[in-house]
This record gives C-alpha cells, structure tokens and sequence, in this order.
C-alpha cells in the first residue's frame, strides 16, 4: 500500500541545489577539498551588534509570534525603505514581516490566484530561482516562463500572449537578477506596474540582492509613485548575511498586505520575537553593508581578472553575488560544471536555472577571501 502524494510534487523533482550538494558530497568523499561556489548562502557570522541584540532580546522572548510582526520592526523597515528608495511606506498598513523571503514567495500564489475570475496564471522570468514557479503549481497555478534576452538579460514583455494578459495573476521579476546579476531600469518596473492596473494583475518584486551592487545602486518597484498592484519583496539573507536568522518583509500596496495580514496568521509563518529584534538593529544599520559589499568586491575582482585572461566571457554580472560566465565552446552547462567539480570547484550549471540558462555557469561568491584565492589557483591550472 501506498500513501497518497500530490502530483506537483511527484514531478518536480530533486530541488536543483540538493543535486549540486549530492554532487559535491561525493567528491569530498574521494578526499577533494571542496571549494563551494554553487548555491548563494553567505557564510560567516552576522556582525556582533546583530548577534547581541539576539541574545539580548531571548530573555524577553515569550509567546507566539505575531503574524503582523512587532511594530518596531515594521517601523525600522518603513524607515529603511524611506532611506534607501525615498518611499514613504506606511509601517501599519504597507509592510509585513516575513521569515525571510523564500517561504513568502512560495506562498505568494496561493493568496492571489483567483481561477473562478479566470486569473489563474503566474509568469516567471527563466532562468531564475526556481521558488515562485514552485510555489505557483503547488498553488494550481498554470505557469507561464518568460525568457531572459541576452546581452542585458530584461523579459521582452511583448512575448506575452494577449490570451495570457487576460489569465494573470502575478507576474514576478528578480533584480538584481539570480541567476545573471543583471539589472533593470525603472522603466521596465513602470510599464508593468501600469500594466498591473490597468490588467488586473500583481507586478511581484524580489529584491533579495537590491545592496549588492558595486557601481551604483539598482532601482527599486519601491521608488514607484504608485504602488498599487506592486508587491516588494526583500530579506535580511544577502544584504546582512543572515540567512540562518530568516528575516525579511513584503511592502507594497495596502491591499495586498491586508491580504498577507489575513492569510500568514492561518500558515503561522512570522520571525521568532527574538530574530525581529535583531532583524531592526540589521535595518537600522549600513555600515555593516558595506562592509559586506567590500567583501564580495573582492573576490568578485579576484575571479574577474582570472576569467579575462582565460577567456571566459562574463555575461551580465552588473550586481548581486553572483558571477554569471558563459561555458567553452564546445561544452555544455553540465559538462563544464563537472569538470570543475572534478578539482573541488563546485559551481551551478546554468541549466539548473531554466532552459535559457544552458550555455553558462553561476559563481556564488560566498566563500571567504582564502577560499577564492585557492580556486583562483586551481582555475588557473585547469582552464
């Protein structure tokens, strides 16, 4: 006898970063030190004043938390998105913590598909992070991938059916971009804003890598004069390096918060009190982003130089941790990654990512300074 399983999970498959950590535990078992460039997560501890303010809140910590989140929090972030993108967001009404972002996104669909209307669709930028697509077919939604178009890696909007427009739901984007560290011009975040309103749809932001740029910072849904249809969604995991504390928020139009604010309670889904009382000392403070973004400038410049004298061509790249590096002639996606993976280098294979992603690899940049420099000398060899 059998138990019963959904379907949607019958075919997803393995998740694409299980497969990389499978791979690269059974190198390591061959005795190869691994050097790990495959999936974003920053390593090393949050900065002191972040771990203290932790500590210090644990012994006031008692209860459940609130679905709405701690008012202080929802003001920190409120004063964050005035600082960063001159956004006057409404701390009561406009922003609602989350535990970090990726279980915000997964879950996104399920409050906004409404198929009875006919609005039972939800496009996808490919290739990408492959939560909003997951979460959208456990939602029962039909799902829509939208290629990324190289050099600049921007959804050619006008792909779009027209039968499609009128199916919407949400219509997510990622900029920075994961995986091609590209990023988008306001313009683009405008027209689909106006096109979420004037459609009926929600324009869905992830903005996980807005504060890892190294030229100028990137634009932002929230620097729009009109937010309604527009969901931002940012975290705490890449701009503080606090995956592990799992803390983000979604802001954005009050009425698609009242409906965050209405469904998270039913799923139980909000920051323990203590990691939101370290999550508003991390939104209060850019000294320690910086800092971060000194760090991955580093090792960004270290494998750069590597691959302009090797050959290896760069392809987007313009922000985020990630490196995004077209293969060798000659091989595919998979085939290079294993041929690094052979020496210890573990890097993603573009084709994890989607379908456009065939053709180049993905360097996470999240092993520390020695690390790098250590690839950096086996890459050198191998190349």
């Amino acid at each position: 006898m059998t138990v019963p399983l959904s379907p949607v999970l019958q075919n997803q498959g393995v998740y694409p970063f299980v497969r990389l950590h499978q791979a690269a535990a059974r190198v390591a078992a061959d005795g190869v030190e691994i050097i790990d460039f495959g999936a974003g997560d920053p390593r090393g501890e949050a900065e002191p004043f972040i771990q203290e303010a932790l500590t210090r809140a644990l012994r006031e910590t008692s209860g459940y938390p609130l679905a709405q989140g701690l008012p202080e929090l929802r003001e920190a972030i409120a004063r964050w998105c005035a600082r960063r993108f001159g956004a006057e967001i409404d701390p009561d009404t406009q922003v609602i913590p989350t535990l970090g972002s990726k279980e915000a996104i997964f879950s996104f669909a399920q409050v906004m598909l409404d198929p009875g209307s006919g609005r039972d669709t939800v496009v996808v930028t490919e290739p990408g992070y492959p939560v909003p697509e997951r979460g959208a077919r456990f939602a029962g939604a039909t799902v829509e991938q939208l290629p990324l178009r190289a050099p600049e890696f921007l959804p050619d909007l006008d792909e779009i059916a027209e039968e499609t427009w009128e199916r919407v739901a949400v219509l997510w984007l990622n900029y920075p971009n994961n995986p091609t560290g590209a990023v988008a011009p306001m313009e683009l975040y405008e027209r689909l804003a106006s096109l979420a309103r004037e459609r009926g749809f929600v324009l869905a932001s992830d903005e996980a890598y807005s504060e890892l740029w190294f030229d100028e910072p990137p634009a932002s849904a929230l620097e729009l004069a009109d937010l309604r249809n527009v969901a931002v969604f940012n975290t705490l995991s890449k701009r503080s390096s606090m995956t592990g504390y799992r803390s983000g928020f979604v802001a954005g139009d009050p009425e698609i918060v009242s409906a965050l604010r209405l469904f998270r309670p039913s799923i139980g889904t909000a920051p323990q009190d203590f990691v939101q009382r370290a999550s508003i000392a991390a939104w209060n403070d850019e000294a320690h982003v910086e800092r971060n973004r000194d760090r991955y400038r580093r090792r960004r410049e270290l494998l750069l130089d590597l691959f302009a004298r090797k050959g290896l061509r760069l392809a987007g790249s313009r922000a985020t941790m990630y490196l995004w590096v077209e293969v060798p002639d000659g091989e595919t996606s998979e085939g290079f990654a294993d041929r690094l993976l052979e020496r210890g280098i573990v890097v993603a294979p573009g084709s994890y990512l989607g379908e456009s992603g065939e053709g180049y690899v993905r360097f996470a940049l999240v092993p520390d300074d020695d690390a790098c420099r250590r690839a950096a000398g086996i890459l050198e060899e191998l190349l």
